[in-house]
């Protein structure tokens, strides 16, 4: 998502119900952002979308995995049969 999506039409509404503390919360840290509440939901709520997208989409792995992953990628080994004629399929069903 750009970084203007905040900018594009609002034709869509979100409506949460929240607690006085929470609401009290947000508009504090509105103001000392110098934003409106509303501008400061929406951009904290987008933040924090983006964030959680961005790291389901990535990979994590532990030390071990990664030695594993790594040796796997340096000391391939020739491909099987069964490899080779699940590629020769792959690239005829594609087109590739």
């Amino acid at each position: 998502m750009s970084a203007n999506a905040t900018s594009r039409s609002r034709d869509e509404r979100l409506e949460v119900r929240i607690s006085r503390d929470q609401k009290t919360l947000f508009q504090r840290a509105a103001e000392l952002h110098g934003r409106t509440l509303a501008d400061f939901v929406i951009t904290s709520v987008q933040d924090a979308a983006m964030r959680v997208i961005e790291e389901a989409q990535s990979i994590r792995l532990g030390e071990e995995d990664s030695r594993a992953f790594a040796e796997a990628l340096l000391n391939s080994r020739e491909p099987n049969a069964r490899l080779k004629k699940a590629a020769q399929r792959y690239l005829k069903l594609t087109g590739g």
